[in-house]
């Protein structure tokens, strides 16, 4: 297996590393509750997807 004839350079390997770093998730506001959710999926406070009831949730309360 071939290895490095040469050592990189710290900048060299900070500039590959660049777009490692992890974002945060996307949400949106549900429409029902108001409370953030990830887009395209179910609402996980409510249970509400796209206007319909997908599953009751019930309170811990």
């Amino acid at each position: 297996m071939p290895n490095p004839k040469r050592r990189h350079s710290k900048s060299r390997r900070n500039m590959r590393r660049a777009h490692d770093a992890i974002d945060a998730p996307q949400t949106i506001v549900c429409k029902t509750c108001g409370q953030p959710a990830m887009p395209h999926r179910m609402c996980p406070s409510c249970g509400h997807y796209d206007g319909r009831q997908i599953k009751k949730i019930e309170d811990e309360a």
